[in-house]
């Protein structure tokens, strides 16, 4: 009787559940520009971390729940209206749960209000800009990666800014560039320390000699500590400001953390430092023991910047699809607000208010070792995340 009364009540269960939901998988989409620029590699690092982090974070199932996750992935050229066209695909003719995006924080722009028109959950990654949880943002959207107040906000307490310091700041000319040094300037306020010019420059540029000289005459009469900022991503802006003898004016350089590629240009400034979102040396914790003993052990190298990145995405939605009753839109917010999840630089929290993930930053010192092929960032010490005063940049709340 009693195996009766199981087999009567299993076939009611499956009778009342959607047809195939046993089986089907959960789909996250991948939308990243992995063609047509520089940054594509920070979009190959973000897949491999991701798929990393799923296979951690569900100890080798690709399961959750019992159902299967389908990576579905989508090259957004790094063109706006190819990625706004590439998310809505995802989420209306592929039936994406979550989607994961940008690299370039001019695409990921472009890409909230597909998410808001879907009533869907975009997961920002790698992506930086302030902007991308601000006013134009909107409650869809969440964001694991650091933003550029974290960036500046680190950067400026590395460099231990008074009256004494005489700043000037390189960027690149679009989201990313102008979100970063306008969260510079707002760390610096109250310091004392002097913002004595800005420059910005194409996104693609490699011609810096005009951009040194103005730099340099901003610069080279001022009475203190001189130093020049550098926010840039997928140029080798260090090269050229190294090599253009700005020590002979006591100019120091100064900028955040890069890839190991672009790491190798800071060979040419031992000593410089700065504020690093993540280098594989750094945090202390299982994830990020088991991310660098496995990364070695399949790719013979290091992860890298946005590996990590990857990584903490793919763990934060495994861990809201682990703990959401159900899997609906409005439960998933409900869940990720809040959520304090873990990653390879330890516990991220997504902030109720804007859903941007807090988390540390470190300020290091370059180091140049034998036998390693890019230069070291050596760790002073973590920048808690509770010691960084990042503005809320939309409250999901009202």
């Amino acid at each position: 009787m009693k195996k009766l009364f199981a087999a009567l009540a299993m076939a009611t269960a499956l009778m009342g559940a959607p047809a195939g939901a046993q089986e089907d998988p959960v789909k996250i989409a991948l939308v990243h520009g992995l063609s047509g620029s520089p940054l594509e590699a920070y979009s190959k690092q973000t897949h491999t971390g991701f798929e990393m982090g799923l296979e951690y974070a569900t100890k080798g199932t690709m399961e959750v729940k019992g159902r299967k996750i389908e990576i579905i992935k989508k090259d957004t050229q790094f063109k706006p209206d190819v990625g706004r066209a590439l998310l809505a695909e995802a989420y209306g003719d592929d039936d994406a749960l979550i989607a994961v995006g940008d690299s370039s924080s001019g695409v990921a722009m472009a890409l909230l209000p597909v998410a808001e028109e879907y009533e869907k959950i975009l997961l920002v990654e790698p992506a930086v800009a302030d902007g991308l949880t601000g006013p134009d943002s909107n409650r869809y959207v969440f964001k694991t990666s650091r933003n550029s107040s974290m960036d500046m906000q680190a950067q400026a307490l590395a460099l231990n800014p008074d009256e004494n310091l005489y700043v000037a700041t390189l960027a690149q000319d679009y989201a990313f560039g102008r979100d970063g040094v306008a969260a510079f300037k707002r760390a610096l306020e109250g310091t004392g320390a002097n913002l004595v010019a800005e420059e910005y420059v194409p996104q693609q540029t490699s011609d810096f000699t005009a951009t040194i000289e103005r730099l340099s005459a901003a610069l080279r009469d001022q009475p203190g500590r001189k130093v020049i900022m550098i926010y840039v991503a997928g140029i080798d802006a260090m090269t050229p400001l190294a090599g253009a003898g700005l020590d002979r004016y006591d100019i120091e350089l100064s900028t955040g953390g890069n890839i190991l590629p672009a790491l190798v240009a800071y060979k040419q400034v031992p000593g410089m430092e700065g504020a690093i979102y993540y280098y594989y040396e750094l945090p202390k914790n299982p994830v990020n023991d088991w991310l660098v003993e496995e990364h070695m052990k399949r790719f013979n190298a290091p992860p890298d910047f946005f590996t990590a990145g990857g990584m903490a995405s793919a763990m934060a939605i495994v861990k809201a699809l682990e703990t959401a009753e159900e899997w609906d839109t409005e439960t998933l917010i409900s869940t990720m607000e809040g959520m304090t999840f873990e990653t390879p630089k330890g516990e991220m929290t997504f902030r109720p208010e804007d859903h941007q993930a807090l988390q540390s930053m470190y300020h290091f010192k370059i180091k140049v070792e034998d036998g390693v092929n890019w230069a070291v960032p050596e760790l002073v010490r973590e920048i808690k995340a509770d010691e960084m005063d990042i503005p809320v940049g939309r409250n999901n709340q009202e």
